[in-house]
């Protein structure tokens, strides 16, 4: 089935439901919807005095502009077009300025616009423009703060067994840190992969991805257990909007370099594709010159990360203010007594929930709130975009550090 997106006014509907619920701060639905108080304000209070049909964008025609096109111009340049009906708006201005020249002709932009009010020209074909969701990405403007991440499109080398190119690169640098043909995309294949490229290149800030597994999951904030290493690696999950890969665009303009490159055709085994990969990464890195770079290549710009992956991760460890919570391996939490469903994703790890108002928690994991918890209903509501604790704005991408006991989580093996 297509995607199916939201216009402006089910955003709206949607934003003042959220408000109405008590559940967000009008901070948090601000960010979460990308505008500022002062229009989420606009909306309520119009849905206050008109209800839905507040919400409807209004005219923002002038009462009286002195700048209109006098009636007289518009009816001869209507009859003009349907003098010459394959004309277009450039010739009619043309003929009608030769026949009355000292009359104030439109610009070309406003006879068509005149033209197409008149109903004299044919709708031009085309789907309707949907609503572009923006998601909340981290500017990049230095090395190892954002790393990209996807699979390239699978194929089949020549002995008939699918090829899952997996790629990771520095979004500043466009530094190719890994490019592996996987035989699938299993969470431990990716996760060894991974911890391959932290032990090389050290650990970055931030991984962008979109949506597909095994970085994104089907439960709470669509979490997976690549997620959650990532989280208790002390790096920031950055998912694109489903549906637009243009918000990791420059990852998608690497592929399809990559795919001209390497796998037309694809080479006869995986051991061979695989070293196509490599040549290639070696050429792109060190040989390519870049036009984004001022024409360097991406090792001119890339330099590791200061920051190392430990041997044994340490637990999480969270403000004193904030009540504490281990996941039990079925994903529940025990609240007042009660066993609550969180996340199976989060099985065997420890949660903070720190009171925003009465009865309402925001839920985090190490640094990442997760979700918004009502006690009354004993719900949760996932609060859109991840976003870090405020209280460690300043210092947002530390690894975690020691705190409560929890058992250690090993690094998979290099």
């Amino acid at each position: 089935m297509p995607w199916q997106e939201l216009g402006p006014m089910e955003q709206r509907l949607e934003f003042v439901r959220d408000h109405r619920s008590g559940l967000y701060l009008m901070t948090e639905l601000a960010e979460q919807y990308h505008v500022s108080r002062k229009t989420a304000y606009k909306w309520l209070a119009r849905y206050a005095e008109a209800s839905v049909a507040g919400l409807h964008d209004r005219s923002r025609r002038p009462h009286c502009s002195p700048q209109a096109t006098d009636p007289e111009v518009i009816a001869a340049l209507i009859a003009l077009r349907r003098r010459h009906p394959r004309w277009g708006p450039k010739k009619l201005l043309a003929l009608g300025l030769k026949q009355h020249p000292t009359w104030a002709w439109p610009s070309r932009s406003t006879a068509s616009e005149i033209l197409r009010r008149a109903g004299v020209v044919p709708p031009q074909a085309g789907g309707s423009r949907r609503a572009h969701h923006q998601a909340t990405l981290a500017p990049m403007t230095a090395a190892n703060g954002t790393w990209t991440t996807d699979f390239k499109g699978e194929f089949r080398t020549g002995d008939g067994h699918y090829c899952y190119p997996l790629t990771l690169r520095d979004g500043w640098s466009r530094f190719v840190l890994r490019c592996d043909g996987l035989l699938a995309r299993t969470f431990v294949d990716v996760q060894r992969r991974f911890a391959r490229a932290f032990a090389e290149y050290g650990v970055p800030d931030r991984i962008r991805s979109d949506n597909g597994l095994p970085f994104a999951g089907i439960g709470l904030n669509r979490l997976s257990r690549l997620a959650v290493w990532w989280m208790r690696c002390g790096i920031v999950p950055e998912r694109i909007v489903p549906g637009h890969p243009e918000q990791n665009g420059s990852h998608e303009q690497f592929h399809r370099i990559l795919k001209a490159d390497t796998a037309r055709p694809p080479a006869g085994h995986l051991r061979a594709q695989q070293r196509r990969f490599d040549r290639f990464c070696r050429e792109y890195n060190t040989e390519r010159p870049h036009e984004a770079l001022d024409y360097q290549v991406p090792a001119d710009r890339y330099q590791p990360s200061p920051r190392r992956l430990p041997p044994v991760l340490p637990p999480v460890a969270y403000p004193g203010h904030l009540e504490i919570r281990r996941v039990s391996d079925s994903g529940e939490i025990a609240w007042r007594g009660t066993p609550t469903f969180l996340s199976a994703t989060l099985a065997g790890e420890d949660v903070g929930f720190e009171e925003v108002d009465d009865g309402l928690w925001t839920v985090y994991f190490a640094t990442i709130a997760l979700a918004r918890f009502d006690e009354r209903q004993r719900s949760f509501h996932p609060l859109g975009a991840i976003t870090t604790r405020r209280s460690a704005a300043a210092e947002p991408h530390r690894s975690p550090s020691v705190g409560r006991r929890q058992a250690p989580v090993r690094s998979p093996a290099r």
